[in-house]
């Protein structure tokens, strides 16, 4: 289990109360999941046991998140805002539910909609430009649209969209080759599109590709 130093707890400023606003982030895609309050007691025993604890405004009690349905949340990092009154959590969301209504992130509801049948289908929290890329091309798959580029490919096949990522992969190389970089950005996005309507046809999620990158993070990528 990972270990946290406790002395920056002290640096913290709390308020009036005792408490200090803790946000919780998916420590793969950024996804904000939930705000809650911590106080110093609910802020040591996250950082001695792992796991995030909060402090109960309405219960005037400490609890471990999921301690009742199972969604706990893993901590990975934390840290705090310039003016140190703010928490960021970076958690592991056990289930992908972090919220009491069984949704991913209890921020499902967009300003000035007040239909609440427009909520029936959670929104999902804003993530990375990689992952909001990836829900679009899986929408596309299973929802086609007249005119689409992205159904054209899946239309036309597995050795078309393969052809293309060879395609794609051949003019990245061309525009780091002439040294343009406007061109090298915009070749870039062109390959990450095809690499991932690729991944939505073998039914690999993005995530699944995030997880092995984290997962790389601070070893040694040397071929032995």
């Amino acid at each position: 289990m990972r270990t946290f130093d406790l002395a920056f707890i002290d640096t913290l400023h709390f308020n009036e109360v005792g408490l200090i606003p803790a946000i919780a982030q998916d420590w793969i895609d950024g996804a904000i999941l939930m705000v809650a309050w911590m106080n110093r007691t609910a802020l040591k025993c996250t950082l001695d046991s792992g796991e995030v604890h909060y402090w109960s405004r309405s219960r005037s009690s400490l609890w471990r998140k999921g301690e009742t349905s199972g969604h706990t949340q893993i901590l990975h990092s934390i840290r705090h805002d310039c003016d140190a009154d703010v928490l960021l959590l970076s958690v592991e969301q056990t289930g992908d539910i972090a919220c009491h209504t069984g949704r991913r992130s209890c921020f499902f509801q967009k300003c000035g909609d007040d239909n609440e049948k427009k909520f029936t289908a959670a929104l999902l929290p804003p993530a990375d430009a990689c992952t909001e890329l990836h829900r679009l091309i899986e929408k596309r798959k299973c929802h086609p649209k007249n005119g689409s580029y992205t159904n054209r490919l899946f239309d036309n096949g597995e050795n078309h969209i393969l052809k293309k990522i060879g395609e794609e992969s051949a003019e990245f190389v061309m525009a780091c080759k002439d040294n343009d970089m406007s061109a090298i950005a915009n070749e870039a996005a062109d390959l990450v599109f095809h690499l991932q309507v690729a991944l939505v046809h073998y039914d690999v999620s993005w995530r699944d590709v995030q997880s092995v990158l984290v997962s790389r993070r601070g070893k040694s990528t040397k071929p032995s």
